[in-house]
């Protein structure tokens, strides 16, 4: 019943073939092309390929009306429903049926080698489905009947998670920012506000009195000059004054 309702797909159609009265088989050894009449077929006409569930049909119609001459259902491949010659690759021998229990073997002839290489390799393709498909019916068989795993959490189970390659922080905390001015906190040991002793333990005495006068000493200062009535001035008594005021002050003359 499921084989009846099943979709037919079409798998391979070639335009042209013939058919042969074969002799029946002398031995065991295969059919030989060379002893049909390949002159003369008995008929030529039209051939399908067709699948319809496991099952593939091989169907001879005639071209122009499209009348069903013989039909070959086909359950495996290779099998004894088609056989291919032992001295041809064009040249297969197919077991007919007529739908009343009654069968017949014949010769069945393509003209070009491409034709009996696709309908070979048509068989062959649908029969190898057939096999996938029995081996995932199989194995999804086999998976029903085993007990499921059961991965879900019972009543009060826990989990713990460990992530390494993480430190704890200190006790202490951050260390504290500086405060605002960009200025950076005194190093280690020193108060705020101190000074940094010099190295070797030598401390600079504070009671020792610093002579700013001598780092200070430019020289006596310069007496201004008088006021004179004229407007232009003295420049002989002005060179003169000014270059011996120079000389006892202490600064260097250019010449």
């Amino acid at each position: 019943m499921a084989e009846d309702n099943a979709y037919e797909s079409m798998l391979c159609v070639k335009p042209e073939v013939h058919v042969y009265r074969i002799p029946p088989r002398a031995t065991n050894r295969g059919y030989r092309a060379a002893d049909w009449k390949l002159d003369e077929p008995a008929w030529s006409g039209r051939m399908k390929i067709t699948a319809k569930g496991k099952i593939a049909y091989i169907k001879l119609e005639d071209k122009n009306t499209g009348e069903l001459f013989a039909q070959a259902p086909v359950d495996q491949y290779p099998g004894s429903i088609v056989e291919a010659v032992t001295d041809s690759s064009r040249y297969f021998v197919i077991r007919i049926e007529d739908g009343n229990g009654r069968h017949a073997f014949i010769g069945l002839g393509f003209a070009d080698r491409g034709d009996s290489f696709d309908f070979n390799v048509a068989l062959q393709d649908h029969f190898k489905w057939v096999k996938q498909e029995g081996e995932l019916a199989k194995m999804e068989a086999t998976q029903s009947a085993a007990p499921k795993l059961d991965l879900s959490f019972k009543e009060g189970q826990t989990i713990k998670i460990s992530i390494g390659n993480i430190k704890k922080k200190e006790a202490g905390g951050a260390k504290p920012r500086p405060m605002g001015g960009g200025l950076l906190p005194p190093p280690p040991g020193v108060k705020a506000g101190g000074i940094i002793p010099p190295p070797g333990g030598q401390q600079t005495d504070p009671a020792a009195p610093t002579n700013t006068a001598a780092l200070l000493d430019f020289g006596s200062p310069v007496p201004a000059a008088q006021p004179s009535s004229d407007m232009w001035g003295d420049f002989t008594s002005a060179g003169s004054n000014s270059s011996k005021d120079a000389v006892a002050s202490g600064w260097v003359q250019f010449s």
